[in-house]
């Protein structure tokens, strides 16, 4: 019994062609195109991160500054109805400084910086924002970010707008040749960065990954800003690669 097993297996092994002819099997004409879509929204919610630093050689002199132009900053930010949630104190530092930092000599003083970010959900107070806090002494404006509260639904959109284009570009290059396409034997899609993120330091603010319309550095200390803020759109993007089978 064991031998006429053993012959069997032979027999199929030397049967030629028997292997590549089941490799074939998934061989089907294909064609394999990308489609891309963008979407433009409206931002709905507004990020702004605001720095305050302050130095003296006394590192007490140095902290009192930094907390008086805080609390002037704060009372500015509040009277312009923005509640106490969408006002956040993110990041706290105090560092001597020398002029030679590798030796440690000729001290300078402490360098005290302080970061606040603050969430706006009416585009208009940007502007008035941004110039009353430098009024209030706030010397540094990391950043301002145009987000939408509503980014998963526009990205889902996006999505399918570029799964179509994609089966847009099959078919009419599958027309080219006297081809029309089948069934898609492959779906993926390219992926373009999370909306959702954290980093926390002097300079960084909440939610910047999900940043698509930024502005950064407007004004530091200058008490000046731009006439006007522009608001753009956020760019929502999507990519896709599809392969489909020809008929």
């Amino acid at each position: 019994m064991k031998a006429a097993c053993f012959s069997l297996v032979l027999f199929l092994l030397t049967i030629p062609g028997l292997h590549a002819q089941t490799g074939s099997m998934t061989d089907y004409p294909q064609i394999s195109v990308s489609g891309e879509a963008v979407v433009y929204v409206v931002p709905d919610k507004i990020v702004i991160t605001l720095g305050v630093e302050t130095w003296d050689l006394s590192i007490e002199e140095a902290k009192t500054k930094n907390n008086d132009i805080i609390k002037d900053a704060l009372k500015t930010v509040r009277r312009l109805g923005v509640p106490d949630k969408e006002i956040q104190t993110d990041h706290l530092s105090i560092e001597p400084r020398y002029k030679d930092s590798y030796r440690k000599e000729e001290f300078i003083g402490f360098f005290v910086r302080n970061t606040l970010v603050v969430t706006l959900d009416a585009p208009e107070k940007v502007e008035m924002l941004i110039t009353r806090v430098l009024d209030a002494g706030v010397n540094h404006i990391h950043g301002i970010d145009f987000q939408s509260t509503q980014f998963k639904k526009h990205r889902e959109e996006a999505r399918t707008l570029a799964l179509l284009a994609a089966k847009e570009k099959a078919q009419n290059m599958a027309a080219v040749l006297d081809q029309k396409i089948g069934r898609p034997m492959k779906i993926s899609e390219n992926y373009t960065g999370t909306p959702w993120g954290y980093w926390s330091g002097w300079g960084y603010g909440r939610n910047r990954g999900m940043t698509q319309n930024v502005m950064q550095n407007i004004a530091e200390g200058s008490g000046e800003i731009a006439e006007t803020i522009a608001l753009g759109k956020i760019a929502v993007r999507a990519k896709v690669g599809v392969t489909f089978s020809l008929q």
